[in-house]
C-alpha cells in the first residue's frame, strides 16, 4: 500500500523498521495547538489572496477548530502510521470536510510547517519558563527579606571565608535567575520570525502574503531567506543554551541545600513536603527533591549537546536529521519547568537554624579580614602588612583554640603593640556583616533594600 503523503512515486509501504525510525507523533503531538494555529493562518491567507476559494478557507478553519476541540477533549485518535502531527491533523481534516482539506497544503511544505510550529511552541514554552523564573525569584526575595539580618558563614573553596547574611546569599540566586530571564528573552526575540511560506527550500510560485501569516501568528516578520527558514535550528540551540545555564544555576543551589540540610552542617531544615525517608533506616530525612533537581541538569545539558552534534554536519537545506530537534528540547523544557517549581517550593519551605548559622559564621576565624581592614583604617598600615600581621594573630588564636573575638588583647599586642581594645568592635560576625554597606554588600540594610526592590519589581505587571 502506497503512502498517501508521497503520491504516486512510491508503490509500496515502508518496512516496519522504517516506520519505527521515521515516526515522530509520539513527541511532536505536543505541537498540536501551534500546528492548527499556523494552518488556520495559512488557510486564511490563501483565501484572501484568492489562491483557494473563500468557501474552502472557511471549511478548513471550521474543520481545524473541530480537530482542536477533539484533541483537547481527548477524543482525537493519533495514528502512528501517519508519522507526525501535521499528517494526523490533515488526515482528520480530510475526513471532516472532504476534498477541500487537500487545498490547505498549497504553497507550503512540511519543512516550513514544522519550523513554524516549533518556533511557536518554543515561544510559548519560553513564556512559561519566564513565569516560573519569576515565581522562583519572588520566593527568594520574600525569604531574603525575612532573613536580611540572619548571619551565616560565607564560603570560598567550601571553607569558611567571611560572614554574610542568609538573605544576601538567597538574593545571589535571584540575580542569576534574572540573567536567565534575559537569555530567554533574547532567544524569544530572535526566534520570533516566521518560516511559513518558505516551502520546501526555495519559496513558492504562488502569490502568497507571508507578512499576513507572520502577523496573524504574532511573529515580528517573515524570515528573509527560504533556505535559512527551513534549515535553521539556532532558535532551538539558543533556547536550550538558556535552559542549560538556568539548570546549572538551580543545580548549584540544590547542591547547597543538600549540604546545608546534612546533620554535619545543620544550617537549614526541610519539611516532609520536600524530603523522603529510607525503606531501611527509620531516622533518615533525605533531600531528594534537591538531589533530583541537581540530577536533571544532566539531561538538560545533554539535550543541548545532542542537538549541536545533530546540526554540526548538516548541509543546507532541510535534512531528516532535524526531526531530532524536538524530543530532547521538549524533555529539557519540561525538566527545567519541574526543577523550577521544585526549587520554588523548597525555598518557601526551608527554614534556617538561625542559632547554628550564627555560630558557624564565627567559626574558622571568619572575621580575619575585618581585623586586617581595621589595621589599615586605624593604624594606617599597608594592606599587605596588615594581612601578614593578621595571619600571625590568627595563628595565635588557632594555637589557643579560641576565636579572634576571644583572643586576649595582650596576645594581639605581642604581634602589633598599637592594637587597642577598639579592635573588638569589628571581630564579631554580626558587626562584620553590618559593616559591609558598600553597594552590593551583605549588610542587613542593603539586603532589606534589595529584597524590597526585587519584590516591587516582580509584583509590577509587564
Amino acid at each position: 500500500m502506497s503512502n498517501k503523503m508521497w503520491g504516486g512515486r512510491f508503490v509500496s509501504g515502508p518496512d516496519p523498521i522504517m516506520a519505527d525510525i521515521n515516526a515522530s507523533i509520539h513527541f511532536d503531538r505536543h505541537l498540536y495547538r501551534q500546528d492548527i494555529a499556523a494552518s488556520k493562518a495559512h488557510a486564511a491567507m490563501l483565501g484572501k489572496k484568492g489562491i483557494i476559494t473563500a468557501q474552502d478557507a472557511k471549511k478548513i478553519a471550521h474543520g481545524l477548530d473541530t480537530i482542536l476541540s477533539e484533541i483537547e477533549s481527548g477524543k482525537f485518535a493519533f495514528q502512528r502510521a501517519l508519522e507526525d502531527i501535521h499528517m494526523n491533523v490533515e488526515s482528520r481534516l480530510a475526513t471532516l470536510i472532504g476534498p477541500a482539506a487537500g487545498r490547505l497544503h498549497t504553497a507550503r511544505s512540511r519543512n516550513d510547517q514544522v519550523a513554524t510550529d516549533f518556533r511557536l511552541w518554543l515561544r510559548d514554552a519560553i513564556d512559561g519558563i519566564d513565569a516560573a523564573l519569576v515565581a522562583y525569584q519572588h520566593a527568594l526575595a520574600e525569604k531574603a527579606l525575612d532573613h536580611a539580618a540572619t548571619v551565616m558563614p560565607g564560603f570560598t573553596h567550601l571553607q569558611t571565608a567571611q560572614p554574610v547574611t542568609f538573605g544576601h546569599h538567597l538574593l545571589a540566586y535571584a540575580e542569576m535567575a534574572e540573567r536567565d530571564r534575559g537569555r530567554f528573552a533574547d532567544a524569544r526575540s530572535r526566534l520570533n520570525e516566521s518560516p511559513l511560506g518558505a516551502g520546501a527550500l526555495a519559496g513558492t510560485s504562488f502569490a502568497i502574503d507571508r507578512a499576513m501569516t507572520a502577523k496573524a501568528l504574532g511573529f515580528a516578520r517573515p524570515m528573509a531567506n527560504s533556505l535559512d527558514a527551513v534549515a535553521d535550528r539556532d532558535f532551538v540551540l539558543e533556547t536550550l543554551s538558556a535552559c542549560a545555564i538556568a539548570s546549572v544555576h538551580l543545580s548549584r543551589f540544590a547542591e547547597e541545600i543538600v549540604i546545608w540540610s546534612s546533620p554535619l552542617t545543620g544550617l537549614i531544615r526541610l519539611s516532609d513536603k520536600f524530603t523522603t525517608g529510607s525503606s531501611m533506616m527509620p531516622q533518615k530525612r533525605n533531600p531528594d527533591a534537591a538531589e533530583l533537581v541537581r540530577a536533571k541538569t544532566g539531561r538538560i545539558v545533554g539535550a543541548l549537546t545532542g542537538l549541536m552534534m545533530v546540526i554540526k554536519g548538516l548541509p543546507l537545506a532541510y535534512q531528516k536529521d532535524l526531526q531530532e530537534d524536538k524530543e530532547g528540547a521538549i524533555d529539557a523544557i519540561a525538566a527545567l519547568d519541574l526543577s523550577l517549581r521544585a526549587m520554588t517550593g523548597m525555598v518557601r519551605d526551608l527554614e534556617p537554624d538561625i542559632a547554628r548559622m550564627k555560630a558557624a559564621a564565627g567559626e574558622g576565624f571568619s572575621t580575619a579580614t575585618d581585623l586586617a581592614d581595621w589595621l589599615v583604617r586605624t593604624l594606617k598600615m599597608p594592606f599587605r602588612d596588615a594581612h601578614h600581621v593578621t595571619g600571625q594573630i590568627v595563628a595565635k588564636a588557632a594555637e589557643a583554640g579560641v576565636g579572634l573575638d576571644k583572643l586576649p588583647l595582650k596576645t594581639m599586642q605581642a604581634v602589633e603593640p598599637r592594637i587597642s581594645k577598639a579592635v573588638f568592635g569589628v571581630l564579631s560576625a554580626a558587626n562584620s556583616v553590618a559593616s559591609r554597606k558598600a553597594f552590593g554588600g551583605t549588610a542587613p540594610a542593603n539586603v532589606r533594600a534589595q529584597a524590597k526592590r526585587w519584590l516591587k519589581r516582580l509584583n509590577k505587571p509587564l
